[in-house]
């Protein structure tokens, strides 16, 4: 298990959200756990450590800060595409 590993995940709703926002977060064994159920609910995930370090400091059900908004949206993209 890495400890420093960490996940990330977001929530966003085009329709009802301004900004995704952070629903759960986690390091090493956490981390691993967040991966695990989004691969058993086929939710896609994205391996970006230098965003993920960003997200990271941010609260729960936090929306995400305007600076990073083009870094998200990217991925956003990518699985609104996939």
């Amino acid at each position: 298990m890495e400890e420093d590993r960490k996940a990330i995940a977001l929530k966003y709703k085009l329709s009802e959200d301004s900004a995704p926002k952070v629903v759960a977060k986690g390091r090493g064994f956490l981390a691993e756990k967040i991966e695990r159920i989004a691969k058993d609910y086929d939710i896609h995930i994205e391996k970006d450590v230098e965003l993920a370090e960003s997200l990271y400091k941010l609260n729960l059900n936090q929306e995400i800060p305007e600076e990073l908004y083009e870094a998200v949206a990217k991925i956003l993209a990518y699985i609104y595409n996939f």
